[in-house]
């Protein structure tokens, strides 16, 4: 191939919108830093504000037609991680949750979008929450381009068929990974 094909092919996926990636940002928390106190969990031992931080994501891939929204903490001493945060059936015109969307009761509610029961057995945001003393947690938020405008789940069902729903589903998935220590 002549190099000029090369060099237009090399601009061309270097503009696109998938190469730009999906990504998804917070005006609340930093990728590996430290999040606020706002974000620790109200119960079990901790007294933070347990909001939700704000997250915006950006560039989704084609074929987009929902939106899904986890936390997960990967380093939780359950053997199986700790779900924080499930909500799903987000329309495809969001691509913003304002701080405190996780409260079941806010304001900011988002039309259609299913907040799910998480591992401390609750619909909504709950914050973190690791033993005092432990290593920092990871909490990863993820924003999840889903090929279905909705998710038939049942209220009832587990977080793990949740994630295997999101996953038989999902077009690409967007990471912000957050640290926490109490």
């Amino acid at each position: 191939m002549p190099s000029y094909k090369l060099l237009i092919a090399a601009m061309t996926l270097t503009l696109s919108p998938l190469a730009q990636g999906f990504e998804l940002t917070s005006t609340d928390i930093e990728a590996g830093k430290p999040m606020p106190k706002a974000q620790e969990y109200q119960g079990f031992g901790c007294n933070g504000g347990n909001t939700s931080p704000q997250l915006t994501w950006h560039n989704a891939p084609k074929g987009t037609k929902s939106f899904a929204v986890t936390a997960y903490d990967p380093d939780a001493p359950t053997g199986s991680g700790w779900w924080h945060w499930i909500a799903y059936n987000i329309p495809l015109k969001v691509k913003e949750l304002p701080s405190g969307t996780g409260n079941p009761r806010s304001e900011y509610g988002v039309p259609g979008m299913v907040q799910h029961r998480t591992d401390y057995g609750s619909a909504g945001f709950g914050g973190a929450c690791p033993p005092k003393g432990d290593k920092a947690h990871r909490y990863q938020f993820r924003v999840f381009a889903l090929d279905v405008k909705q998710l038939e789940i049942s209220p009832e069902s587990s977080a793990a068929l949740v994630g295997y729903m999101l996953n038989s589903h999902k077009l690409g998935v967007a990471e912000l990974e957050a640290l926490y220590q109490r």
